[in-house]
């Protein structure tokens, strides 16, 4: 008999765990759910097609119908699992016209993602406040802008800053609000988040940090907000303030979440129940520099995790280490990248650090276009490896965070980064990287 595969879920999680269980069984049976209209597509993509770079949300969907004809999925569109019998083994599910259905599984993969949170502003409900997550959440954003000449973002982290910037490069008034007091408070220390609020600032995006939204105001429909005392009119609020993994379903079966409240999984992405495995956004991970339980709601997280509980669930062998969270991003001309813990987050976890910022340049001084390249390197004092990096520039911002999450992974040294040998054409990079110039600096600064 065929293994039966079901994997609720079919984004990015779900996909990649439907590729590699498929790899890895050539004759499973699988089944895909998801709530959702469109499935295979790619959530990052949605600010940038908001800002006018990609020019539809159909150039979003990396995984077409044909994809899953191809490879005998059987993916069931609009269609909600609603609970979960481990000692059955089977699924519950309901499709759109209200038609229920059991399905039996052999294997099952939870990658039921997560959902926005909207804190308990007053005047949340009003017409005219959205979330964004889904291609019809950016659709409905999208027809909201084209009426629109004003809006108002709530939260500063990456997706509310993209989703900013996509509203001023499509000619809106914009102003986001942070209720703490920095932007990209989970990605960088405040020195360099400082950097990146005054570039934000002179390109026309007002941003507001130490203040929280007080109320939507209007009637039925928002006419602006309240913040600190300051009425800010605007035709429409997006609310973006992080997300919650969906894990409802998962706690109804008894699967165990951890200490992060997302559900917890082993190096294979088992549950603590036989046979289901999970994956994506609604799971907890392990950071490898505190060897704790952290939260790393990335796609890139999400692939990599597919991938393992994909290729255990179809039964093969594979394991998830955990992460050390290589973030990116790309508003206006700025490129903001960082990996690792902040100066903030390793203090919390009660690491002593030392850290240095340097500011080199990404081509040879003398060569045309040569911009700066803001770097600061977190070590850990005792045993001076490194442990964060936080990059700003106007170019090559994504491979050296690529190359600083090698060196991180490997417990390199600063004294070990600082000899590091780099390449040199007055083009693309100067004799020294900046990278090891600013791992000397630190080095002389650590002894």
């Amino acid at each position: 008999m065929p293994r039966k595969i079901v994997i609720i879920g079919a984004h990015a999680a779900g996909c990649d765990a439907a590729a590699a269980a498929r790899k890895t069984d050539r004759t499973a049976e699988i089944t895909m759910l998801t709530t959702q209209r469109v499935a295979g597509y790619s959530p990052c993509g949605i600010p940038f097609v908001l800002g006018g770079h990609i020019k539809s949300f159909d150039d979003l969907v990396v995984f077409p119908r044909s994809y899953f004809e191809m490879m005998k999925i059987d993916l069931r569109l609009e269609t909600t699992a609603t609970s979960i019998n481990p000692e059955a083994k089977t699924v519950e599910i309901q499709d759109k016209t209200g038609k229920t259905e059991t399905l039996q599984y052999d294997t099952l993969i939870i990658a039921t993602g997560a959902k926005p949170f909207v804190p308990p502003i007053k005047g949340r409900e009003k017409q005219g406040v959205y979330t964004l997550r889904t291609i019809d959440d950016g659709m409905k954003i999208d027809q909201a802008i084209k009426s629109s000449s004003s809006a108002v973002v709530v939260g500063a982290g990456l997706i509310g800053l993209e989703i900013g910037v996509s509203f001023v490069e499509r000619g809106l008034k914009t102003t986001v609000v942070e209720l703490l007091p920095q932007v990209l408070p989970a990605m960088l220390d405040k020195d360099m988040a400082d950097i990146v609020q005054k570039g934000l600032e002179e390109k026309g995006l007002r941003i507001i940090t130490g203040h929280g939204v007080d109320e939507i105001l209007g009637g039925e429909k928002v006419s602006g907000v309240s913040v600190a005392g300051e009425q800010i009119p605007t035709d429409f609020v997006v609310v973006a303030t992080g997300v919650r993994g969906n894990t409802e379903l998962a706690q109804k079966a008894g699967i165990a979440l951890g200490e992060t409240r997302l559900i917890k999984v082993n190096m294979r992405m088992e549950t603590n129940i036989k046979d289901i495995y999970a994956c994506g956004d609604c799971v907890e991970s392990i950071s490898l520099i505190t060897k704790r339980p952290t939260v790393s709601q990335l796609g890139t997280t999400a692939v990599r995790q597919a991938k393992v509980a994909g290729t255990n669930a179809a039964g093969g062998y594979a394991i998830f280490p955990g992460v050390i969270g290589a973030a990116v991003t790309k508003l206006f001309d700025m490129e903001i990248g960082a990996v690792g813990l902040t100066e903030f987050f390793a203090k919390r976890n009660g690491i002593e650090t030392v850290s240095v910022t340097f500011t080199g340049k990404t081509r040879a001084q003398y060569y045309p276009g040569a911009l700066p390249l803001r770097i600061k390197l977190v070590a850990e004092k005792e045993t001076e490896r490194l442990i964060g990096a936080q990059i700003i520039g106007g170019e090559g911002v994504a491979q050296r965070i690529n190359a600083l999450s090698f060196a991180i992974l490997k417990e390199m040294t600063i004294r070990e980064l600082a000899k590091a040998e780099t390449c040199y054409a007055p083009p693309v990079n100067e004799t020294w990287d900046p990278m090891v110039l600013a791992a000397q600096t630190l080095l002389r600064r650590l002894k």
